[in-house]
């Protein structure tokens, strides 16, 4: 059945397109870069603040927009009502990640009516994750044995790893979602540091990321650090990490800075998009964690340590 979807999340983008209708898309928001060959479809929205700045100078731009209960970024209804979707796939998970689910809702039911079918994702663990890809396979009335076995693959993937990783010492691990102020990374994160085989000393799994103070960091003195910042792809972490130790020494007197275990990844691409790539993401902490034991090859792609560049 031919279809026109709209996606509004990078994550969505990637679910639909992992489920096979990649060419049913006729829109999506302007930070749907993969698969690469959507970069010609319309770009349905915008931010309202500079997202080439600092991980401080977003923070404080975004924090200034929520304090006026604005949304951070812009729909263009023009574009949208020529389009005349069938179906919008978005998000209610968070209101920094992308439009918010309200103001969809809202412009859904202003300029579209009930032709138009909304698909909200929500995940906070992995289970979710996967929960919300079968969801979008039976909206868009695509459940199949073929989408069923891609499914069953990734966790075939994950299990691979779990496995292989379950005698092994678990080393503790600080995961930085946010560089300035520090953001400790929760959700589904702290699930996967466990399945790769670490300890994550900050998140709980499927509880909200939080913000934290280097004292906290510096108490706990986990065996690795590894910043996973949202939207900042790797030469930009990097340059972030090396501006944050440069103005704080104390970072030098931690176990995991000493024994050379700072890691920078790319975590536009990967880590804050839950969907398949999840699974990508995963073998990189494996990589990162337990060297010993795996080696996907996503290093210089997906992830570098902070000392060898």
């Amino acid at each position: 059945m031919k279809k026109k979807i709209v996606t509004l999340i990078p994550s969505a983008t990637e679910i639909v397109s992992f489920l096979g209708e990649k060419n049913f898309i006729i829109g999506r928001s302007h930070e749907c870069d993969y698969p690469k060959d959507l970069d010609k479809l319309p770009k349905l929205t915008s931010p309202k603040i500079n997202v080439n700045g600092t991980s401080e100078e977003i923070h404080e731009q975004i924090d200034m927009i929520l304090e006026k209960s604005l949304s951070v970024y812009k729909v263009d209804i023009k574009k949208l009502k020529k389009l005349n979707p069938d179906f919008i796939v978005t998000q209610s998970h968070c209101e920094v990640c992308a439009v918010s689910f309200s103001e969809v809702e809202s412009i859904t039911k202003e300029h579209l009516g009930s032709n138009t079918k909304i698909i909200s994702l929500q995940p906070n663990t992995l289970k979710e994750v996967f929960d919300d890809i079968r969801r979008v396979a039976k909206d868009l009335e695509i459940v199949n044995d073929y989408n069923n076995n891609l499914i069953k693959n990734l966790e075939l993937r994950i299990k691979n790893i779990k496995n292989k990783v379950e005698k092994y010492k678990k080393p503790k691990i600080a995961c930085i979602e946010w560089i300035n102020p520090l953001m400790a990374a929760g959700n589904w994160i702290p699930e996967m540091i466990h399945i790769s085989g670490g300890e994550d000393i900050f998140g709980k799994k499927g509880k909200d990321s939080h913000w934290i103070e280097f004292n906290e960091i510096n108490k706990l003195n986990p065996d690795i650090i590894i910043f996973i910042p949202c939207g900042f792809d790797l030469k930009k972490t990097n340059d972030e990490v090396k501006d944050l130790l440069k103005l704080d020494t104390s970072w030098h007197d931690l176990k995991a800075f000493k024994n050379k275990k700072l890691f920078i990844t790319d975590g536009n691409q990967y880590f804050n998009r839950p969907g398949p790539r999840l699974v990508d993401s995963l073998e990189i902490f494996a990589e990162i964690i337990h060297p010993e034991l795996f080696n996907f090859q996503h290093q210089n792609k997906g992830w570098i340590n902070f000392f060898n560049n």
